[in-house]
């Protein structure tokens, strides 16, 4: 039996066992392979006609009505409350609305504030981590007098200081797949004094977080990755509970007040993770989310992660035997403990010639895969990405993607 049988037999006996395999007819998909869901999630299957019930019913006929009827005014916590369990957290803790971008501003602002009078005047984010993020925190680190110090996560514990006020660290690397250790950074944080905040956009929906468990102190996320909320979807804001009578917005918009209707000229905040509130909740896409997230209802996210790796694993086993030595290599950790839900593979730069008019290699690359039904994405200027969604990717998919990649690579070198 020749190696691609092998692997294909290989893969049918993992499909036939895999106990989410019936999650793929939740979700809208083609005959092509989907490995980009750690940029944007495929369409649960249900939420067009949840999002034609809110647009045509509640916003067409109730109007105004919805607010009250439809739930509307509760979207932000209700849903939170939903996100809750895929993180570790307990309800009440998990607030939604804003962007990923917005999110982390109020959640570095929060953290220092927190500390304000101990004399820390240093904000520590991760060098690695993904451009907004960094952008976020130099105008943080302005807004609140502090010194803003990139660091690598793995130079976090040797940089923390009495200085410290807060770091920020992605659970996830988006260029590579690495998965950092929360645990041990949080720890390393807060034995130094400081408030830790976790950029959770690579990791939630994919891997058990434990936001409760291991003291995470605020923690932000998207909704439109693993947890297949649609583009654009509102991201969400975790305020420990033991913090948050003390977590001090820098956005404190009306619809975080004590009494929002009030319409008192004095800002009183809400109780509880309520203050992280700002504007009037973005309806439309809020309600889709909150429809994109019932397909949970009925799995865990530890069968999730232990597929994950399942399939990551194979992955990496099919690419070293279909793809010509030499033409890539992983950046992705092989140890489980280090690794999230997507593998990163770095092209060799002996496929130089596969620049077309100054095209990045990547680029080129995936452009093909794409044209041959697999769809994953790049990062300039070499970087492949893939993605592993278990609740709608199977073992044949990772088979079929390893080997249209291993043709395409044999093509390219001609």
């Amino acid at each position: 039996m020749s190696e691609v049988s092998e692997l294909k037999v290989r893969a049918g006996e993992l499909d036939a066992a895999d106990e989410l395999a019936g999650m793929r007819k939740q979700f809208v998909l083609d005959e092509g392979v989907y490995l980009d869901g750690n940029s944007l999630g495929a369409l649960p299957a249900a939420v067009p006609g949840r999002v034609d019930d809110v647009v045509r019913r509640q916003w067409g006929a109730l109007r105004i009505r919805s607010w009250d009827e439809s739930g509307w005014w509760t979207a932000p916590e209700r849903i939170g409350d939903r996100i809750a369990p895929l993180v570790g957290a307990a309800a009440g803790q998990i607030v939604v609305g804003d962007s990923t971008s917005v999110n982390v501003f109020k959640a570095l602002v929060g953290a220092v504030r927190l500390v304000s009078g101990t004399g820390r005047d240093e904000i520590l984010v991760d060098a690695t981590t993904f451009p907004t993020d960094g952008y976020i925190a130099g105008s943080a680190a302005r807004m609140t007098g502090c010194t803003l110090r990139p660091v690598t996560p793995a130079q976090v514990p040797g940089a923390l200081s009495a200085r410290t006020a807060a770091v920020l660290l992605n659970h996830v690397d988006y260029r590579t797949g690495r998965l950092h250790d929360l645990p041990s950074l949080t720890a390393a944080v807060h034995a130094a004094g400081a408030v830790a905040v976790w950029d959770l956009c690579h990791s939630a929906g994919a891997l058990p977080v434990g936001l409760d468990e291991h003291g995470v102190d605020l923690a932000v996320g998207c909704t439109y990755k693993y947890l297949n909320g649609g583009p654009g979807s509102p991201a969400y804001l975790y305020v420990r509970r033991d913090l948050q009578d003390r977590f001090d917005s820098p956005l404190p918009g009306w619809n975080s007040h004590a009494e929002p209707f009030g319409m008192q000229s004095a800002y009183e905040p809400a109780a509880g993770a309520l203050r992280g509130r700002v504007g009037t909740p973005d309806i439309l896409s809020m309600l889709a989310l909150e429809a994109a997230l019932e397909v949970w209802d009925e799995v865990s996210i530890e069968a999730v992660r232990a597929k994950s790796l399942t399939l990551t694993d194979f992955f990496l086993e099919c690419v070293s035997a279909y793809v010509p030595q030499g033409r890539v290599e992983s950046l992705t950790p092989l140890a489980h403990r280090e690794r999230g839900s997507q593998v990163a593979l770095r092209c060799s730069p002996t496929l130089e010639f596969a620049r077309a008019g100054g095209a990045p290699i990547a680029g080129d690359v995936m452009k093909r895969l794409i044209g041959r039904g697999v769809v994953g994405d790049f990062r300039h200027p070499d970087v492949l990405r893939f993605g592993f969604t278990p609740l709608y990717v199977g073992f044949g998919d990772v088979e079929r993607a390893a080997r249209v990649l291993g043709e395409t690579l044999g093509d390219l070198a001609g």
